[in-house]
């Protein structure tokens, strides 16, 4: 055996051990996931959740091991019924703990644009969502908690740039 070599070729058990170890002792984030979807107006899609007394985003939390982009899929099709290609991400937001929650990563990423069509196919469900609507500027910041819609607006602008926007505590 190579004395050189890297660990993980010298010694696999001596190697997942200590990759086990990282596991049980590193910190877990929770993962929320987003999706920014408009309509051909550019007005954004919010959802009024039975169980937030705010208006927001649709998506939701990440199930233990699914990736954002599955969790925000996934979400869209319980929430709204729509079976949406997750496009890009446009934001990911540290959230340092607050309350009872620890921090926790928030991701946005893009839904595209729904035509007239595809919103009428929208169907909520039942037991999560006592509404949605399509919302401009003007109103979305009143519908949404502000540190949502700074999250929002980022999105919005991560839109034209290049490249996904970092946020801590949507700042």
């Amino acid at each position: 055996m190579d004395p050189e070599a890297p660990l993980y070729e010298r010694d696999p058990v001596a190697w997942n051990a200590y990759l086990a170890e990282g596991n049980a002792k590193q910190a877990r984030k929770r993962v929320g996931a987003d999706v920014l979807i408009r309509d051909e107006q550019g007005r954004i899609l919010l959802v009024d959740p039975k169980y937030k007394p705010d208006w927001d985003l649709p998506g939701g939390m990440a199930e233990a091991n699914e990736s954002p982009a599955a969790a925000a899929r996934r979400e869209i099709k319980e929430e709204l019924g729509l079976d949406l290609e997750i496009g890009r991400l446009l934001v990911v937001d540290w959230v340092s703990p607050h309350g009872p929650w620890d921090d926790s990563l928030m991701f946005i990423f893009d839904g595209g644009i729904l035509s007239g069509e595809e919103s009428a196919k929208v169907s909520l469900a039942e037991d999560e969502l006592a509404g949605f609507g399509f919302h401009n500027g003007h109103r979305a910041p009143h519908l949404l908690r502000p540190y949502v819609w700074r999250r929002t607006r980022a999105a919005v602008k991560a839109l034209r740039a290049n490249g996904p926007i970092y946020l801590e505590d949507a700042t």
